[in-house]
């Protein structure tokens, strides 16, 4: 029987991904390109929160909009020093190079940060609360009703405003939407500094359920691109169902099995499914004309 609070707590942790997995998605489907420093844009938001909320002592309501911010710049600095110039001249370089620049950003924390895992109390939301005799802590409600939201909010977004109907067009025809007089540069800008807003919103929304650590991201962000992939990474709602998919999966394991049986049945449920669905799925095979 698989109690409440093991399928809670994996619905958090796979709104987590499921949010990464948007943001593999928005460069994605504008750019053909994916930024696989994510992960530790994840962790470098995480510890913004620690440094400004917890050490400095600043309100909760300055600190997430100034943490959302700098991770936009972020993206802003990934797309034009790490991806662009690779882009430019039709390599797959910024393959590399990302994930180039998630392994320096991590360094260069570990270096400034420490070493050491650092909690970030809350007492609001890190007492247990008792539901249906399962202990369920609050934050593990908050991760996903804000992923959610979020995600309902970026449809929205791009069904409603004339910013969201471009990156739509930019993602369908790349070429049509440049003759239509769409700037796709500045939509590809935006869709990494949405990528990183998100994976520092996902840093944020994890911190207090995990130590906060130099080295967080990197599985986070290995997990959230199979969920993406296992999703479809076409689909935005693909990714999210996959990402909270993913999450529930490696709950159920881990509260049915060893630890180690986690990471093992879930990269090899990564496989099995691209063997018989190799768009993911929720994806569709491209199409392609000359």
């Amino acid at each position: 029987m698989i109690s409440l609070d093991v399928l809670i707590a994996g619905l958090a942790t796979g709104s987590i991904y499921g949010l990464l997995a948007l943001g593999y998605h928005i460069t994605f489907v504008v750019s053909n390109t994916v930024n696989f420093s994510l992960g530790a844009t994840l962790m470098f938001g995480a510890v913004m929160f620690y440094e400004l909320h917890t050490r400095l002592g600043l309100d909760i309501f300055l600190a997430v909009p100034l943490v959302l911010l700098i991770s936009g710049l972020l993206g802003m600095v990934v797309e034009r020093f790490f991806v662009r110039p690779f882009c430019q001249n039709n390599s797959v370089s910024w393959l590399l190079s990302t994930i180039a620049f998630g392994i320096i950003l991590e360094n260069i924390v570990r270096f400034t940060f420490g070493q050491e895992p650092r909690s970030i109390p809350m007492r609001s939301i890190s007492e247990p609360i008792r539901l249906f005799n399962a202990g369920i802590y609050p934050i593990e409600f908050i991760i996903p009703a804000v992923g959610i939201s979020v995600a309902l909010m970026l449809w929205l977004l791009s069904k409603k405003t004339i910013v969201g109907r471009a990156l739509l067009a930019a993602a369908q025809n790349r070429d049509a939407a440049i003759l239509q007089g769409i700037n796709v540069k500045k939509l590809i800008i935006l869709a990494y500094v949405v990528s990183t807003a998100l994976a520092g919103l996902a840093g944020m929304l994890i911190a207090p359920k995990l130590n906060v650590s130099a080295g967080m991201g990197t599985l986070i962000g290995l997990k959230a691109f199979a969920a993406a992939i296992i999703g479809g990474i076409l689909s935005a709602p693909g990714c999210l169902v996959a990402g909270i998919g993913y999450g529930v999966f490696e709950s159920i394991v881990a509260a049915q099995l060893p630890s180690a049986f986690r990471e093992i049945l879930g990269f090899g449920l990564l496989i099995v499914i691209l063997i018989f669905k190799p768009n993911g799925l929720f994806g569709k095979k491209g199409v392609y004309k000359v």
